[in-house]
């Protein structure tokens, strides 16, 4: 149920003042793809690459948020989409003050993710499309095999489904380009996607 009375007090800082100052606009690049798909790898590798370029940049993943702001959820689907609501609410606060916000999330849904966008002025879906087959292979916590088992419940892509993106900004074929080859084309996208006016 939302709160009916709060009041949003506007910033004095204004948004453009903080694009000014930090040389380039806030936005959100948000990761998308099955487990074991490199995900998180990319989105921390590209962090740190954009960091030492002097960007303003902060990246977060689905572990590091379940480690807290949504350690009360479950992976039933409403619970999903209530992590992906809280992920995407955190990238626009973040996002709005300047930040680039790199997110690493299955998100495992269309819709959800739809949502995620709606709340980012600056959002690059990026869809990491790998063979489930090569994801498994790489699974060193074995997630997949305990999914086929069934000790692990509502996996995605063995018990639960995966929605492939219907218009990603980036498609990166992670069984094909080496995740330097993927960081290098990242860098060069936002560098030319990100630069303030």
């Amino acid at each position: 149920m939302k709160s009916t009375n709060v009041t949003r007090i506007m910033n004095l800082v204004d948004q453009s003042e903080r694009f000014k100052r930090q040389g380039h606009v806030g936005g959100v690049l948000w990761f998308t793809g099955l487990p074991a798909s490199g995900k998180k790898t990319l989105a921390h590798l590209l962090e740190t690459r954009l960091f030492n370029l002097g960007y303003q940049v902060i990246a977060f993943d689905s572990v590091w948020l379940r480690k807290g702001l949504t350690s009360d959820l479950k992976f039933c689907r409403l619970d999903r989409k209530e992590n992906i609501r809280r992920a995407g609410e955190l990238a626009a606060l973040l996002s709005g003050s300047g930040l680039i916000v790199i997110t690493a999330f299955i998100s495992p849904y269309v819709e959800d993710r739809a949502v995620a966008r709606e709340m980012n002025n600056n959002f690059h879906e990026i869809y990491l499309d790998v063979p489930i087959e090569i994801c498994e292979a790489r699974d060193q916590r074995n997630r997949y095999k305990r999914a086929h088992l069934g000790e692990l419940t509502n996996f995605t892509g063995v018990s639960a489904p995966y929605e492939k993106p219907l218009n990603p900004n980036i498609v990166l074929e992670g069984s094909v380009l080496t995740k330097h080859e993927c960081v290098d084309y990242l860098v060069d996208y936002v560098n030319h996607n990100f630069k303030s006016a």
